[in-house]
């Protein structure tokens, strides 16, 4: 961090108390190695809440495809821009399998709106514990439905997403595709214009992984990740739509 984003932060600091928790939990990261899951995100960026972007050592990224919805057409290789002149590897690979990657290679793992698209999130969350090291920290960052198009439908249970990881739920899952087109509001979402629009998306998912399998609380989220082997650090709500999550692997 240079001197001008050092007094940026500083000012947004004392200037925005819905940041402060964050951003000095963002000094944690300080010289850091870490992994994005689903990134870049504006979430971790210079003068937004959580600017980890600025701390970090190095980050690399992880895309399921070589073209997505959010990042456009990317390739496997040392160009993950994440914030100016840095950039770290992007892989290509799904988030429940990072296989390519040996245990305890990261000091951290970012993921922003990334795990509601995963049908099975416990399994996505082991694996990416696997990547970290011993009391490595993961940001986890989910969709508040309250603020989305998500908020007619019910939040899910951790008994559910249990019995997604014990029977190994694959991607190709259509389990809750009915729900999501009934319940849409399509008001609140820029991608899509019609039902018709949305169920042929929808129906496509396993190509551009548009579909929220699961919908998330704060109280939710911890259950999860406890579950997972991490021990919560912090959690907030950050606007407009922001369920923000910092725990520790155990």
């Amino acid at each position: 961090m240079n001197f001008f984003e050092h007094i940026v932060t500083l000012i947004s600091y004392i200037k925005q108390p819905a940041k402060r928790k964050l951003i000095k939990l963002s000094a944690l990261f300080n010289q850091q190695n870490g992994l994005e899951i689903g990134g870049p995100s504006k979430l971790f960026d210079f003068k937004m809440a959580f600017p980890i972007y600025l701390y970090a050592r190095n980050i690399d990224g992880v895309n399921f495809s070589n073209t997505t919805l959010w990042e456009g057409d990317i390739q496997q290789g040392n160009q993950y821009h994440y914030y100016k002149n840095k950039k770290g590897f992007q892989f290509i690979a799904d988030a429940i399998d990072l296989s390519m990657i040996n245990d305890a290679s990261y000091d951290f793992v970012l993921s922003c709106h990334s795990l509601e698209h995963v049908a099975n999130p416990i399994k996505a969350l082991k694996e990416w514990s696997r990547v970290m090291k011993n009391h490595g920290r993961l940001v986890l960052v989910l969709p508040n439905k309250d603020f989305t198009f998500d908020h007619k439908r019910q939040v899910t249970s951790l008994v559910h997403l249990i019995q997604d990881y014990n029977n190994n739920t694959a991607e190709t899952d259509t389990t809750h595709f009915d729900e999501v087109v009934e319940l849409h509001d399509l008001t609140m979402d820029d991608f899509v214009a019609s039902k018709e629009e949305l169920a042929k998306r929808t129906q496509l998912n396993i190509e551009n992984r548009a579909v929220h399998h699961h919908v998330f609380s704060l109280d939710l989220i911890k259950q999860m990740l406890e579950y997972c082997g991490f021990e919560m650090m912090h959690q907030q709500t950050y606007p407009p739509f922001h369920l923000v999550s910092v725990a520790q692997k155990k």
